[in-house]
């Protein structure tokens, strides 16, 4: 799709209802109440993050998502697809400024580029005991991206069409706490699996822009 046509469609989500827990299901990993309800003392005080789902333009006008894959370190996101993002500092006004500022950290996305259109759902991550409060943007300009070598192995651009389709949703096998390998719904995007967190706010957001593109 070209951008311009997305971006006449996608600001109208700006009026919508979120979907929250009906959409993060779908895309949940099977142990994830029970998790969630071992940690729920722990996560009235959980840390706080913020991340973009940032489209923008290829230089061929097409419309793409933006997501990073981390780097492998001692940690429970290793090695995982996620969105650009991170946690919360004192000094941020908002946790929107968190996902603005940390995307111009690892991707090298400058703010005064970034245009957030809405807020998603808040969602709890037993793992590493994070909120994470994701946001919908924009970038008009096809955004020069140069990743943080520390934190990123690499940067994943995804275009809208394979996001979108309905054929790129799978099943994967991960390890879980309990021992036992358990399959969990994925994205297969660029040939990367995407599961767990990201893949449920994808979900949602997936579900949105079906109701406006």
């Amino acid at each position: 799709m070209l951008f311009k046509t997305f971006l006449e469609s996608v600001v109208k989500i700006k009026n919508l209802n979120l979907f929250g827990e009906i959409s993060h299901a779908k895309m949940s990993p099977p142990y994830r109440l029970q998790l969630a309800e071992k940690m729920k003392e722990k996560a009235k005080n959980a840390k706080k993050a913020g991340v973009l789902v940032l489209f923008y333009p290829n230089t061929e006008g097409e419309t793409y998502l933006v997501l990073i894959l981390r780097k492998t370190y001692k940690g429970v996101h290793s090695a995982q697809v996620g969105f650009p993002g991170g946690k919360f500092e004192d000094e941020d006004e908002s946790l929107m400024i968190t996902a603005i500022r940390e995307t111009e950290e690892e991707v090298g996305v400058p703010e005064h580029m970034v245009h957030v259109i809405k807020t998603m759902s808040p969602l709890y991550i037993p793992p590493s005991n994070f909120m994470v409060h994701p946001f919908v943007a924009v970038s008009e300009i096809t955004p020069k991206f140069v990743k943080q070598d520390e934190e990123v192995e690499a940067i994943i651009e995804v275009k809208l069409q394979d996001f979108l389709y309905h054929k790129n949703t799978t099943t994967t096998r991960v390890p879980t706490s309990f021992n036992v390998e358990v399959d969990v719904p994925a994205f297969k995007l660029n040939g990367h699996i995407v599961w767990g967190a990201t893949a449920m706010m994808l979900g949602e957001v997936k579900d949105l822009l079906k109701q406006v593109l």
